[in-house]
């Protein structure tokens, strides 16, 4: 089992030496990833429902700092040396694909081919309304933005027709170490789970129960078999909640029997005695899992 941490750009770690300290502690605990999240904006008095909090409100307050994760990963990627540099998630509609397939490939190479991105159609519409983007048009711009990501990525002279996204003859450099970057594809909903099977290498579905996470894997694997691409290769990662205390182990094999390859825990377990609890951690649970 991988074990990462989600959030990481967040609390505490919105300062530079404090990020880093977390980044060095995680990366010596044995994590296999660091996860950071993202809005550009948070509307105040927003009426958009947060899907993974039965308030409907995002944890914490709306004016706590959210730095842009793809700056954050490459604060901290200066100074690591092996532990992967994730989105979980970035919002991909609300992104120029084009642009967005430089920064990220310029980031994985800079960090010797480090770079997962992990993509989500958003939730938040006044937020999409202040960046003059539909909000009704965020599934089909996301399907589109991974095929233009997929083709700058693995042409040498790069062309790509979509809905959203068109160009021709393009030449981006440079491209990513392993000619790729593996997308995963977030979300609680089954037509996120059909997309990580049509279009993804992963898959990271929202917090759910055991029966639900199942459901899930069990829909998004189907889905990669009917578009002719093989279900196994599928990388499943699950939000880490209850892998911590007497019973992480156990809850640590309950997922792997469901099909988990990754867990990611939440940083706010780390904003107090950061070094020493992800210490713990590593020794406690990844060490012995």
């Amino acid at each position: 089992m991988k074990f990462g941490i989600i959030f990481a750009n967040t609390g505490p770690f919105v300062e530079p030496e404090a990020a880093i300290e977390m980044a060095l502690a995680a990366e010596e605990a044995g994590f296999e990833s660091l996860s950071t999240v993202e809005h550009v904006v948070i509307p105040e008095g927003y009426e958009s429902t947060y899907p993974y909090d039965r308030s409907g409100k995002m944890p914490g307050s709306d004016k706590a700092p959210i730095p842009d994760p793809l700056i954050w990963l490459s604060f901290v990627a200066a100074r690591t040396s092996t532990i992967r540099l994730a989105t979980g998630i970035l919002i991909l509609p609300q992104r120029n694909p084009v642009v967005l397939a430089k920064e990220l490939a310029t980031l994985d190479h800079l960090s010797g081919g480090r770079m997962d991105l992990g993509v989500g159609i958003g939730w938040l519409a006044e937020e999409f309304d202040a960046l003059g983007i539909p909000f009704s048009e965020r599934a089909a711009r996301t399907d589109d933005a991974i095929g233009a990501l997929r083709a700058l990525w693995s042409q040498d002279v790069a062309s790509y027709a979509g809905a959203f996204t068109s160009f021709t003859n393009c030449i981006s450099k440079p491209q990513p170490v392993n000619g790729t970057i593996p997308i995963h594809v977030g979300g609680h909903s089954e037509a996120a789970a059909r997309r990580a099977g049509r279009l993804g290498d992963g898959f990271f579905p929202g917090e759910g129960n055991h029966a639900k996470l199942a459901n899930l894997i069990e829909i998004a694997r189907n889905a990669a078999a009917d578009a002719g691409r093989d279900p196994e290769a599928l990388e499943i990662t699950s939000g880490g909640r209850g892998v911590f205390g007497p019973g992480a182990l156990d809850e640590v094999s309950a997922l792997a029997e469901l099909g988990v390859d990754r867990v990611v825990v939440p940083a706010f377990l780390y904003y107090a005695d950061t070094a020493d609890a992800l210490a713990a951690f590593g020794a406690e649970v990844i060490a012995k899992s």
